[in-house]
């Protein structure tokens, strides 16, 4: 399915009002400090890094690459730190991971979901020890479109300091991507969850189009796609919400 028409969506509006957001956070909430984020090679980092460039200047701006062992597309985050010069860090998680893991034997059986979930809790456990080290301030990097089916580790990917993307779809967020100019091999990269090896889609089970057109305009064509849609925000709104607290 092609991408859905965006009419409505100014990009260059949206683009200049996500940089000035950036500033004002700044501004409010560590005037003079950095902006960190971690750098995957996929879209959504490539654009926030992008946007944080042009809102700080790239002398404020750090990427942490962070592969688990061997990164297949590690290139690709070179790729995006080359481009904007932006300072760099690279950090192999392998070990830390393996620690964790290695500390489970004989006491109880790991799960596919802890398997699955440790490194990019452990890649966020690293950004925040780095961002501690460099007065900075820790960017999130997901979009609506995988905010509203929950499609994030809860304290990992999903944590941070400041979100740029959470309001943007994925469709409006490849625009702003072509808008500053980032090699179109970033912008349209086919993404992959760099977890278990299969793309995004393929693990939803439908379509960014299809999502990102029920999202902004309520149609979805296919019911099966719909119900799945809904059924998944529903279950997932609690990581977009405050833990629960009881109130004396």
């Amino acid at each position: 399915m092609a991408e859905f028409d965006m009419q409505g969506f100014d990009v260059q509006n949206v683009k200049d009002r996500v940089v000035k957001w950036i500033q004002e956070f700044f501004e409010q909430n560590g005037p003079g400090c950095n902006a960190v984020l971690g750098i995957s090679g996929g879209k959504d980092s490539s654009i926030v890094a992008a946007l944080l460039v042009e809102a700080l200047g790239k002398d404020r701006v750090i990427g942490v690459l962070m592969p688990n062992g061997e990164q297949q597309d590690i290139d690709m985050a070179r790729l995006l730190v080359s481009h904007l010069g932006i300072k760099s860090y690279e950090i192999n998680i392998k070990d830390a991971v393996e620690g964790v893991l290695n500390q489970f034997q004989g006491k109880l059986e790991i799960s596919n979901q802890t398997r699955v979930n440790l490194p990019p809790r452990i890649r966020m456990s690293t950004l925040y020890a780095i961002s501690q080290s460099v007065n900075g301030r820790v960017a999130n990097t997901c979009n609506l479109s995988e905010d509203w089916v929950g499609y994030s580790t809860r304290y990992g990917d999903a944590a941070g300091d400041f979100s740029p993307l959470a309001k943007i779809t994925v469709t409006e967020v490849k625009a702003i991507g072509r808008l500053l100019g980032l090699p179109e091999v970033l912008v349209d990269k086919v993404p992959s969850d760099g977890l278990c090896g299969k793309t995004d889609e393929d693990n939803l089970g439908f379509t960014y189009a299809a999502l990102d057109k029920y999202i902004r305009t309520g149609v979805c064509e296919d019911p099966v796609v719909k119900e799945k849609i809904d059924k998944m925000h529903t279950k997932n709104l609690f990581k977009l919400q405050l833990m629960p607290c009881f109130e004396l």
